[in-house]
């Protein structure tokens, strides 16, 4: 299932840092590729018909844009077997050089580990795991408290929550605090893997609701680009980059609006850490699950980021 949410944004291409998109656009199938795929969700056959190039070829073109994050494709039935079919990432790209100032002095970032969560109550099924095993027990909830949660690359519960608490830089920085935003990569919490599971994943800061975002699903149709090899095919694969912002216009999920809270809502100038929760309400609509992916798994590779915009 395709993630609208991402479809619907626009990619700047850093041509310092993302020589792999660039590449993967230095060919004119490929950008033929990418045109049609805005239009519609075609299959690797479709595609090959319209542009008249062989299936192995448009197979081989595919494979470089996914790597390239310019695509996403999903394992659909199909009358015999199965198909591919492919969708674009983003709806615009957009290449711009980089300022004189670095990016990076317009925002400070803090990246948490998965398994570093200051408070959690989590419903079975659920577990943790490292790079390389199962922490504790399956579907038991005192596994979340082991010290080797610490280690943890993915977690995934039925519904409950997991909180991060991050220090609170705004409270020593003397410039305006435009935006907050917290990333994660996360999926639903499918009985083996469905890309068809819609589940309601909700985030809360210091305590308030700012939103909820409907995932489409568990992703299973192939291994995750950083999950592990010993960890089962039938298993949670990655999960969808999701950006959830508040600033003084409102909360947003990448750019679709989530809700009115904004940045003065969250009373920041009170408290001297930022608490972060990801959760599954008990009486969720979408009562789909969660999984988060951390270092060591997934596609990005990376734990909770919390940065403050300036």
């Amino acid at each position: 299932m395709a993630d609208s949410e991402k479809m619907d944004s626009i990619l700047v291409i850093n041509p310092v840092d993302d020589i792999e998109k660039l590449k993967a656009l230095a060919s004119k199938p490929r950008v033929e590729i990418l045109a049609l795929l805005k239009k519609q969700i075609l299959n690797i056959n479709e595609i090959a018909e319209k542009l008249n190039l062989p299936q192995s070829t448009v197979a081989t073109h595919i494979s470089i844009l996914e790597s390239a994050g310019l695509i996403e494709t999903n394992s659909v039935k199909a009358r015999k077997g199965t198909q591919k079919v492919c969708y674009p990432s983003f709806k615009e790209l957009l290449i711009k050089f980089p300022d004189e100032q670095s990016e990076k002095e317009d925002y400070v970032e803090i990246e948490m580990p998965l398994g570093i969560f200051t408070d959690c109550h989590v419903s079975a099924p659920c577990g943790l795991c490292s790079s390389e095993k199962i922490i504790g027990q399956l579907d038991v909830q005192s596994s979340f408290l082991s010290p080797d949660r610490m280690k943890a690359g993915l977690l995934w519960c039925n519904s409950g929550f997991v909180e991060y608490k991050f220090p609170n830089n705004t409270m020593y920085d003397e410039r305006e605090l435009t935006k907050l935003e917290v990333s994660a990569e996360l999926s639903s919490e499918a009985p083996g893997t469905n890309s068809d599971w819609p589940s309601d994943i909700t985030v809360w800061i210091n305590g308030v609701e700012i939103g909820t975002w409907l995932c489409p699903g568990d992703f299973g149709d192939k291994r995750g680009k950083y999950t592990p090899e010993w960890w089962k095919l039938e298993g949670s694969q990655y999960g969808l980059l999701k950006h959830f912002c508040v600033s003084k216009e409102g909360s947003f999920v990448d750019d679709e609006k989530l809700s009115d809270i904004t940045l003065s809502d969250l009373n920041l100038e009170q408290h001297h850490s930022v608490k972060v929760r990801l959760g599954v309400k008990e009486n969720a609509e979408h009562l789909g699950g969660m999984n988060i992916f951390g270092k060591g798994f997934g596609n990005y590779d990376q734990g909770v980021v919390l940065r403050a915009y300036y």
